[in-house]
Order: C-alpha cells, then structure tokens, then sequence
C-alpha cells in the first residue's frame, strides 16, 4: 500500500449505516461504557470506527447510583452509560446494535455479526462481563419468580417485603442499601467473615444494620432456594436463630462476574488463569492491533473510571498503530 492510501480522515455523514464494504480503522467490540468511550476518542481522533454491542450500556446499568465517577458526586448508572454514549455519537461513528460471533485476525480483522461481515485494521476489545450464578437447586426455576441480578430493575416489586442479598462485595453492600428502600428486611448473607467494599458503602450499610433494616450473616451460603410460584425460603449451610431455611420473598445475586473473552480467545489472544484478556498499559495484547479494555481485562482495580480510560489508550494506541503503518507504506 502507497503511504497517501491509509490518510486517515473523519467522515462528515453521521448517521449512515455500517457498511461492509468499508475497511474500517477502527471496530470498537462492546456496547457498555468502555466501549463508547473507546469509540468516542476513537471518532476524536478522526479514526474510522464502527461499535458493535448486543447490549448498550452493559453493567454500568445495574447500579442505582454511581458515586465515584469523577464530575459527578452521584449519577444514575444508567445515565452515566448514556451520557457517555450521546459523547461518542457527537462524532462521525458508526453504531451496530447487534451481537458479534466471531473475530478473526489477519492481514486486517474481520468481525462477524450473524448477517454481516466487517473489515478492520485494529479491535478494541471491550465485551465486559456477565453476572456468576450461585448454581444451585432452584435459581434457575425461580429466576424472574423471586430470583433477580437487579436491585434496581425488580427492587420496587418488592415493596414491605423480606430479601436477601447473596455476596460480599462492593455491588452487594450497594444494591442491599438500595433495597432498603422498598423492603422492610434485607439480610445479606455472606460466604466470608468480611465485607470486600469500598469503606464508605461499608459505612453506610452499618447505618442501616444498626436500625435493623439491614441483618448480615457472615460465613453463611445459600444451598437451596424454594417456593411455590414464587420464592418463599432458602436453605442455609448453618443455622439462623436456630433454622436453616430463612423466609424470604426474594433473592438478589451478587458473587461476582465471568469475563466475556471467548471471541478473544478463538481469535488467538492471550488470557490468564482467570480468562481475562491480558494487556499491557498501552492496553494492547500479544497481537498486534488488537486492544483490550474495561472488565474483560486482566486489572486488577476494575471500575467505570479505570476501564473508560483503558478504552481512550486503546484508542489513542490503535491510532498510533495505524499512522505508524501509513508513515512505513504498510496495509
């Protein structure tokens, strides 16, 4: 390829949609936060960028509030993700709200959606992770029926009524606090004899215990959820008040998540022992071109604010990539 072929330059047709024909610069993999951002900065620079994401907003939707955002003190989740969304459609973008199938490198990439294929130059990883189940008798024959991974999508249908909270973490101690706000009891029931959230949620959670709208049993799993048409109980490893089954009328998962790399992997990039992609700090990965970003990553501090800005380096690296192979007349 001549080097005055691979100028890069922004369109000034938003709104078109994709199409295969075009080699793209860049086709961001994802439609949660990282991945707009990625594809805004990714539009900034003038790069030619297609999204794809089955889900837009992916997890950021789940939390009620977001309080450690910079810019913002408190902020919706929900809005956070659209927020950052109309930020990367201000620039000459293209969007696909469509599931990807499969990725493939070569001299460019191409990405499978179930009707089309795309060309690219570079990948921006950014698929994010899905939520663990417990695997136990009854999560699945209850789930929607009492059984939920979203305080903020089914906590109001719980009004005056009794629920437990399954994890320790910093998404259980967050959604256990905004269920109170339609409960009248939530225990949260906790493998370890600790909680791992942030000390600030941690406090706020003990304001709640100490009225006793908040019981948290520590060293305690849940082994069996039942109910009729709905959930009723669940049966506990050890006793409480001296019973192993605890009345409840609803149960809300949050142990923790599973990274989405399947693609990454088929595609021959490196994943470590617990399946995240791994990066470096420029947030490439053992293949040339190919970035990743966001919870799918192998960080160890994952939060909106750290996997945005994995995204943006991803970005400015991928344009980095491409304006070092115009500079040498490579494809």
């Amino acid at each position: 390829m001549e080097t005055g072929e691979c100028i890069i330059k922004p369109r000034h047709d938003y709104g078109y949609k994709p199409d295969s024909k075009i080699l793209y610069d860049v086709i961001v993999v994802g439609g949660g936060i990282v991945g707009f951002a990625s594809a805004m900065y990714a539009g900034r620079l003038g790069l030619n960028t297609l999204i794809i994401g089955e889900q837009f907003g992916g997890n950021i939707n789940l939390p009620y509030v977001v309080e450690n955002y910079p810019g913002y003190i408190a902020i919706g989740g929900r809005l956070l993700a659209k927020r950052v969304e109309d930020h990367a459609k201000d620039y000459d973008i293209d969007i696909l709200n469509e599931k990807v199938i499969k990725i493939e490198t070569g001299k460019n990439f191409k990405v499978y959606t179930k009707e089309e294929t795309f060309s690219s130059k570079t990948v921006i990883y950014a698929t994010g992770t899905t939520l663990k189940h417990l695997n136990v008798p009854g999560e699945k024959e209850f789930e929607n029926k009492g059984v939920s991974y979203c305080a903020l999508c089914e906590g109001p249908l719980f009004k005056n009524k009794v629920v437990g909270v399954v994890g320790g973490g910093d998404s259980a101690v967050k959604e256990a606090i905004l269920l109170t706000q339609y409960a009248k009891k939530v225990y949260l029931i906790v493998r370890k004899d600790k909680l791992r959230a942030e000390p600030i949620n941690i406090e706020h959670l003990e304001g709640y215990v100490k009225k006793g709208h908040v019981e948290i049993l520590y060293e305690t799993n849940v082994k069996e959820i039942k109910g009729d048409k709905l959930v009723t109980h669940v049966v506990l490893d050890k006793s409480h008040k001296g019973k192993k089954e605890l009345e409840i009328n609803g149960l809300f998962i949050y142990i923790g998540h599973i990274p989405q790399s399947e693609l990454a992997k088929e595609a021959g990039v490196k994943l470590n022992e617990k399946e995240e992609v791994i990066i470096n700090r420029n947030s490439e990965t053992n293949i040339p071109g190919f970035y990743a970003a966001g919870d799918v990553a192998d960080t160890k501090f994952k939060q909106a604010i750290t996997g945005v800005a994995e995204g943006v380096h991803a970005a400015y690296n991928a344009y980095e990539h491409i304006t070092h192979c115009c500079i040498n007349g490579k494809s």
